[in-house]
């Protein structure tokens, strides 16, 4: 019986998905629940399971566009599994068995050669060691592959023959991502191009001026085309994924259809750094959950949002659409793309439920699981930049959300403080708003709300 494998429905408003990455090949014998594809939306990333087991024969190939509903795969169930093969007795096991045999039997004859050779235990270790030199290694590495990986990162590390454990994770909990081990891959290559035997060509001259820059283009008429002939560029294509196609679509169409203005601010961390030292180990403890910096950003937002509702709100039409609740989105980069999971409802949740959704969510995207579902109802955006490293930016509008918030690097830098100057853990903060909604005032007034909740964490508490 063959079985058809469909591009299934992930919400109304998804109506085709691109075939991101065949977990199997073509002919391959799947069992029931493994990881067949991973299919991209628009939205997000999603893995397709078999339902049964059965030969897997493909119809569609990865990065075709494909529509909800189409075939793209069937199972062919009659089919039984690979008859596994029987066990045949290896040298070893019949060393052994030798082994045993020679021991069975004690006489004083056999203790004389017992010290005149090898004993069967050093004579069996000296041929396991020669018969596989880098057990050691083996195990370590097939120790490594079992870990928490996603399939597209196993799938990655198998074809480039990698070993796990000398890739650095930067995923939750130390996981690794595919980021990562594209990343490790890209430093390997650029290590192996830039040893000191691959010279560039001497014909081309420098004129940069700084030795590592080199342009192929002389001002002689006669030899410029020879010299771009001797320096050989190379491009890489590779066709857009639908999640960066449609963030791309996204971003453009917010600059083309708001008038987004950003203002700024600055905010002493020192209350709320002293406050989390003092309390994440018992915050932890009760809660099995960190305690961060996001989980009192969230907090301040929403006192923010409550003292102008118009930043909550979004333009429909000719009328002004207010929300009575904030759901707010958290920006998580991810492999594919940047995406913006919802807390929904946060205004109702405590510090210790926006700490675990943050990294309920933040996990979820990063391994690819994340749905269209999770992604929906936003009425307010959150973006770090600062765990990158930035100073300031000024982040772009979520449409059709009016106001988006930007967090930066914290960064110690000298203040004056009742006149006297002194060193401060100081973070800049940023607000992106669509001007035909929001004005100067309230938005300049929603980042001093944000200010006065972080500098003086009380007022969270005491909602003032």
């Amino acid at each position: 019986m063959k079985q058809q494998i469909k591009v299934p429905s992930v919400g109304e408003s998804v109506t085709e998905a691109t075939i991101g990455e065949w977990q199997k090949k073509n002919g391959d014998y799947v069992k029931q629940n493994e990881v067949l594809v991973v299919m991209e939306t628009d939205k997000a990333s999603m893995d397709l399971v078999a339902e049964q087991s059965g030969q897997l024969n493909i119809f569609k190939q990865e990065g075709e566009d494909v529509k909800v509903g189409e075939v793209i795969a069937e199972l062919d169930t009659s089919i039984s599994p690979p008859a596994l093969e029987k066990e045949q007795p290896t040298q070893t096991q019949k060393a052994l068995s030798n082994s045993n045999s020679h021991t069975t039997f004690d006489s004083p004859s056999q203790n004389q050669e017992k010290q005149a050779l090898p004993s069967d235990k050093t004579l069996i270790d000296n041929f396991l060691k020669k018969d596989k030199p880098n057990t050691s290694t083996q195990k370590s590495s097939l120790h490594s592959m079992n870990q928490n990986l996603s399939p597209s990162v196993r799938k990655l590390i198998t074809e480039n023959k990698l070993n796990p454990d000398h890739i650095t994770g930067q995923g939750p909990g130390g996981r690794i991502t595919k980021g990562d081990v594209l990343s490790f891959i890209q430093n390997r290559a650029s290590k192996t191009t830039s040893s000191p035997s691959e010279k560039p060509p001497s014909n081309i001259p420098d004129r940069s001026g700084i030795g590592t820059l080199r342009t192929p283009f002389l001002p002689h008429k006669n030899t410029e085309a020879t010299t771009f002939k001797q320096a050989q560029y190379k491009t890489t294509r590779k066709k857009m994924s639908t999640i960066r196609k449609r963030i791309a679509e996204r971003l453009v169409k917010s600059q083309q259809s708001t008038a987004t203005l950003t203002t700024f601010n600055e905010i002493d961390m020192s209350k709320v750094i002293n406050l989390r030292a003092q309390y994440k180990e018992a915050f932890q403890k009760r809660h099995q959950v960190k305690l961060g910096f996001m989980g009192f950003f969230i907090k301040a937002t929403i006192h923010a949002l409550q003292a102008f509702p118009r930043v909550n709100a979004f333009i429909e039409g000719d009328e002004m659409v207010y929300n009575h609740s904030c759901h707010i989105g958290v920006a998580v980069s991810t492999d594919r793309g940047l995406v913006v999971p919802v807390i929904h409802e946060a205004d109702h949740k405590g510090m210790a439920e926006l700490e675990k959704a943050v990294l309920f969510y933040a996990e979820k995207a990063r391994d690819g699981k994340i749905s269209p579902d999770d992604l929906m109802g936003g009425t307010f955006t959150i973006s770090n930049g600062g765990v990158f490293g930035s100073l300031m930016s000024t982040p772009i509008l979520n449409p059709p959300q009016s106001g988006i918030l930007g967090m930066h690097k914290i960064e110690e830098r000298p203040v004056v403080v009742d006149g006297q100057i002194q060193i401060k853990p100081m973070m800049y903060i940023a607000l992106s708003y669509d001007h035909r909604l929001v004005d100067g005032k309230e938005s300049v007034g929603f980042l001093l709300k944000i200010k006065e909740c972080v500098e003086d964490p009380i007022r969270l508490i005491m909602d003032v």
